[in-house]
C-alpha cells in the first residue's frame, strides 16, 4: 500500500533588514478633532518582511497609538495567497492588500493607507458597517429545497462541489470592492464584486434551492448591472480570484 505525501518546499530563515527605511503611515483621530488626518513619517531597520511586521514593530516599540486590525497573521512569512482572515487590508503603496502577505519591497519607501473610499474610524481602521450590510442582503448561507426539513445530509457530489473553487475562498477583506470605481460612484447602491462574487457561489451551489429569490434580489439598475467590467477587483484580490468573472456569470443567469 503506497502512502500519499505531499512535497513542501522549506524556506530559508529570514534575516532582518538593517537598512533604514521610512514608512509613512495614514493617521487620523476622532478624538482630535484640531488635529487633521495626516501621513506620519516613521524611520525603521531590522524589522521583519512583511508590512504587517512592521505596523506591528511601530506599534510595540515606537508609538502605541497606531492604530489597525489584524488576527489571523497567517499570511506573514508565507505565500501570497495564503490569508485567511482579511482583517489587516489596507492600502499599501497605492494598491490594496493584505498587510501580513505583502512584502517591504526593497530600495523605496512604503506608503501605508486606509481602503479607499470608507469613511475612518481610526488611522488603519475603515468603517465596514455598509460593506458587511452588502454581504448580509445575498443571503449567504443555504436556502433549503422544498417546505419540509430534510431527514439527512445535503449530498453534494464531487464535480458539483468544483464549481464553487474561485468563489468559496473569499474572505471579505474588501480589497476589491474598495478598488472598484463603480462602488465609489454608487456607494449604498451597487453592491460591488465581493458580495456579488459570493451571491454567485451561492447561486452555484448544487444544495441551494433559492436560486430565483437570489436573481430577483439582484434585479434592477444598480445592484447588479453597475459593473463596467474594470477588473480592478481581479487584480487587487489578495486571494487570486476574479470577481469580474463571477458578476459576468450572474449576469447570464439573469438573461
Amino acid at each position: 500500500m503506497h502512502t500519499k505525501y505531499q512535497i513542501i518546499k522549506i524556506h530559508p530563515p529570514f534575516r532582518h533588514s538593517s537598512t533604514q527605511k521610512q514608512f509613512q503611515i495614514y493617521r487620523y483621530n476622532p478624538e482630535t478633532p484640531g488635529i487633521q488626518p495626516r501621513m506620519q513619517t516613521y524611520s525603521l531597520q531590522n524589522h521583519g518582511p512583511m508590512v504587517l511586521d512592521v505596523l506591528i514593530k511601530i506599534k510595540n516599540e515606537i508609538d502605541p497609538t497606531l492604530t489597525f486590525r489584524r488576527s489571523c497573521r497567517e499570511g506573514t512569512h508565507s505565500n501570497s495567497h495564503s490569508g485567511v482572515c482579511g482583517s489587516c487590508s489596507m492600502n499599501i503603496n497605492g494598491k490594496n492588500s493584505l498587510a501580513c502577505t505583502t512584502k517591504i519591497p526593497a530600495g523605496t519607501d512604503v506608503t501605508i493607507r486606509p481602503l479607499p473610499h470608507l469613511y475612518v474610524v481610526k488611522d488603519l481602521v475603515p468603517d465596514l458597517k455598509g460593506f458587511y450590510k452588502q454581504h448580509e442582503f445575498i443571503k449567504p448561507y443555504l436556502i433549503k429545497k422544498g417546505k419540509q426539513t430534510p431527514s439527512r445530509e445535503n449530498i453534494q457530489m464531487p464535480e458539483e462541489r468544483k464549481k464553487l473553487d474561485g468563489l468559496y475562498e473569499c474572505i471579505l477583506c474588501a480589497c476589491c470592492s474598495t478598488s472598484c470605481p463603480s462602488y465609489w460612484w454608487n456607494p449604498g447602491k451597487y453592491l460591488g464584486p465581493a458580495a456579488l462574487l459570493q451571491s454567485h457561489r451561492w447561486q452555484s451551489d448544487s444544495r441551494d434551492g433559492g436560486l430565483k429569490d437570489r436573481l430577483n434580489d439582484l434585479a434592477g439598475p444598480f445592484s447588479l448591472y453597475r459593473c463596467h467590467t474594470i477588473m480592478n477587483c481581479a487584480k487587487d484580490c489578495p486571494k487570486g480570484l476574479n470577481p469580474g468573472k463571477a458578476i459576468a456569470e450572474i449576469k447570464k443567469r439573469m438573461v
